[in-house]
């Protein structure tokens, strides 16, 4: 499957988490195993934003989709 594909299905699955606190993910795409998201509503500005994407977003895509090597708000 594609991995692209794969990334977008896990991001639905942690989506829900997010806007649990008014914030949101969007995937922009991924190259080589960089995932490039974009964060939204009260994500985008909150100063936890970095911890979210390195320990929420991306230890979850690393667990879940093979070949993710990091995540990258963009």
């Amino acid at each position: 499957m594609d991995q692209k594909i794969e990334v977008s299905k896990a991001i639905e699955e942690i989506r829900p988490h997010l806007q649990a606190d008014g914030g949101d993910v969007q995937l922009v795409d991924v190259i080589d195993g960089v995932v490039k998201i974009k964060l939204k509503g009260t994500c985008a500005g909150c100063p936890m934003s970095q911890m979210t994407v390195k320990w929420g977003v991306e230890n979850y895509l690393k667990k879940k989709v093979p070949g993710v090597k990091s995540v990258e708000a963009v």
